[in-house]
């Protein structure tokens, strides 16, 4: 009896500790964050696509804190000028979702960009929140600072970083349509202006492919740029991603542009994933599809639970 409650006890304890190892073992994403999520839209209009609500679930609904940078707007005016936001503009719509802990984040000057007082609020935010507009402005304010890794720091505790349109492309490795010169050039000639904050590694993300026809542009990126995962992003739709994975939600769909897939001579050298759909970036495989349809965000399924 005694024997078998020993020899019990050991098998026990050997599966825990196979079990720990395991755990312990476990290789971090290659593609998105180890915690928390990104949310990842292709730009238009958000009413009615469940992005938002998703973006505040997972958050942690409306007590949690939010930051929110329009910086992709442009740091200065066309006459040369410095550019001014107003706080109570930049968030009122954000207040009018009901959200109760809302702030601003923006400044033209990465040199205030690197300082304690600058990122007060965002060392305590659930959410950060790219507007769209041109993402090398983006850069140009934050770019290597501490608050650049403040940004970092939300998602290592496990809050949510969201962006629509520039807001969207400055989350990728590769920062298409970077060029000063305009959002026509894929591929910048400024150095500078080359890479994102990389929230998404190993990727270039494009907006707006349906309404601006852009669903051939990042086949010449990932020409030059193979081990890219290109994703193209229709307006009113997002990839909502958790670690190697991304379930698409609203109104269209993403194309994939994928190096390894092999495509016949008369293909285009992409795919389209539609809303429900669930791709593995690592593996390069979906996972799940869906029906093709958002359902009205008040009674939709809560997306990134994979």
């Amino acid at each position: 009896m005694k024997l078998r409650i020993l020899i019990s006890f050991a098998l026990s304890l050997l599966f825990s500790t196979v079990s720990v190892i395991a755990i312990t073992t476990q290789e971090p994403p290659e593609y998105g964050p180890a915690k928390g999520a990104l949310v990842i839209v292709g730009g238009g209009s958000l009413n009615n696509t469940g992005i938002l609500e998703e973006f505040v679930r997972l958050a942690g609904g409306a007590d949690a804190k939010y930051v929110i940078v329009p910086t992709a707007g442009g740091n200065k005016t066309p006459d040369g000028k410095i550019k001014i936001y107003k706080e109570e503009e930049v968030i009122a719509n954000w207040l009018k979702r009901g959200l109760k802990n809302v702030h601003m984040l923006h400044t033209h000057d990465p040199k205030v960009a690197d300082t304690e007082e600058f990122v007060k609020n965002l060392r305590e935010a659930n959410a950060v929140w790219f507007d769209g507009g041109r993402q090398w402005n983006i850069v140009d304010s934050y770019m290597n600072t501490l608050t650049y890794r403040e940004f970092q720091k939300v998602l290592d505790r496990g809050g949510v970083i969201g962006g629509s349109s520039a807001g969207a492309t400055i989350q990728g490795d590769y920062l298409v349509r970077g060029a000063i010169a305009g959002p026509d050039i894929m591929m910048t000639p400024e150095p500078e202006y080359e890479h994102g904050f990389n929230f998404l590694r190993k990727s270039a993300i494009d907006q707006h492919i349906n309404t601006r026809n852009r669903w051939d542009d990042l086949i010449p990126v990932i020409k030059k740029y193979p081990n890219l995962l290109g994703i193209g992003l229709s307006e009113g739709t997002a990839i909502i991603v958790q670690g190697d994975r991304f379930e698409v939600i609203g109104k269209w769909k993403v194309a994939i542009h994928d190096n390894t897939r092999l495509y016949q001579p008369w293909e285009k050298s992409f795919f389209v994933l539609s809303a429900g759909d669930v791709y593995n970036m690592k593996t390069r495989k979906i996972e799940r599809l869906g029906n093709g349809s958002q359902p009205p965000p008040q009674t939709a399924k809560p997306a990134g639970n994979f």
